[in-house]
């Protein structure tokens, strides 16, 4: 399980850092209004537990449904506009599970769901040349590293 982590860790940095998600890529939608939140796009029972800006351009969410035990992930930009590149993914290491995103988006890419209940999770996200991954969230005592990559 450790070198199928470290390969799919590896995967989403690089499709999040250069864009090149084959691996990753899965269907999203793209809305053309200014308003969208992670819970417009994720479902009104997903809140917000973590977030992490990209740059000026955006911000990465991680929401959680205590309903059911899933997380989301949902990159939102802050201003709409032309369709840029624009990524966002969620791994669960423990339970090595996770999906991405990846394409040119006017004001959003995801959602990416999967279980996560009592899980660290790793999750990031990219508009156009700035990139975060976030890896060891909400794991109580263990700290988050973050990293942002502007190419």
């Amino acid at each position: 399980m450790a070198r199928t982590r470290s390969m799919l860790t590896a995967a989403a940095l690089v499709a999040v850092s250069v864009g090149g998600a084959t691996a990753l890529a899965a269907p999203a939608s793209a809305a053309t209004t200014a308003s969208v939140t992670p819970q417009s796009v994720c479902g009104s029972n997903y809140k917000t537990v973590n977030s992490a800006p990209v740059g000026s351009r955006g911000t990465v969410y991680l929401t959680y449904n205590a309903y059911n035990g899933n997380n989301c992930v949902v990159t939102v930009r802050t201003t709409t506009g032309t369709a840029v590149d624009m990524s966002a993914y969620l791994y669960v290491p423990d339970t090595d599970q996770g999906d991405g995103d990846y394409g040119q988006y006017t004001s959003y890419a995801g959602p990416i769901y999967a279980y996560g209940k009592g899980h660290c999770v790793d999750w990031g996200g990219s508009i156009g040349n700035v990139s975060v991954y976030v890896t060891g969230s909400n794991c109580a005592a263990l700290k988050e590293q973050r990293v942002t990559v502007t190419r």
